[in-house]
């Protein structure tokens, strides 16, 4: 199996071993979609959860804790807000069901 659905194998009549562009451009806009939502998972969480002053090399029980519930409340809201999202869209589309030309 690929990586990002490139190579290896023939699909939708391409020649093997050949490499579309746009699902490049679609991989990494996918990749920088993850990170920055990785980026701000840890910045929220860590301003949040971890004091300023490091007097452990490891995080403690009530850090730990935290970093937990923040990270599995952040992971619920951004589904949340992804299932609002897809089911606006999808309303907006039924709603203009009709011809894109006007007809």
């Amino acid at each position: 199996m690929s990586m990002f659905g490139i190579g290896g194998g023939n699909r939708a009549g391409a020649p093997s071993g050949s490499i579309n562009p746009a699902q490049i451009e679609m991989a990494t806009a996918e990749l920088d979609m993850i990170t920055d939502v990785f980026n701000r998972l840890v910045s929220s969480c860590h301003s949040k959860c971890i004091s300023t002053r490091y007097s452990e090399p490891d995080l403690n029980k009530g850090e730990s804790v935290c970093i937990d519930r923040c990270v599995a409340k952040f992971f619920e809201v951004n589904r949340k807000v992804g299932e609002k999202l897809q089911n606006m869209g999808q309303s907006a589309t039924g709603a203009g069901s009709g011809s894109s030309f006007g007809f």
